[in-house]
């Protein structure tokens, strides 16, 4: 099993930055693919971006059309961390963020991710 916890949320005015960090713990070593999502209000929840591991220390990061330039997710293996770095925030990017995990190949469906954590709330002023 794997636990994550979000942490970083909260309110911010557009156009300023804010970094999001999912701390992960247990059998962290088995999840080859880390995401986040989020959920609008009163809306589905829908893929941000996720990394993949493709070997060695190399890893391919892909982004939902609406975040790509502005979102940059990072991790780092080392204090099991993974981060979404939220430039130019909009006040349409409101959401609770999930951070995610899977052992396989991840991808924009939230059904291929197996681990989930409990969300932050993210509110962008206009």
């Amino acid at each position: 099993q794997v636990q994550l916890v979000e942490s970083g949320g909260g309110l911010v005015q557009a156009g300023a930055s804010l970094r999001l960090s999912c701390a992960a713990s247990g059998r962290t070593s088995s999840t080859d693919s880390v995401g986040w999502f989020r959920q609008p209000p009163g809306k589905e929840r829908e893929f941000a971006a996720a990394m993949r591991w493709s070997g060695g220390n190399t890893y391919y990061d892909y982004y939902a059309d609406s975040v790509k330039g502005r979102f940059t997710i990072s991790r780092d293996n080392a204090k099991k961390t993974v981060y979404l770095q939220m430039n130019s925030p909009k006040p349409e990017d409101t959401a609770v963020y999930y951070c995610a995990a899977d052992r396989g190949f991840g991808g924009t469906s939230e059904g291929s991710w197996a681990y989930w954590g409990q969300g932050t709330q993210v509110t962008v002023s206009s």
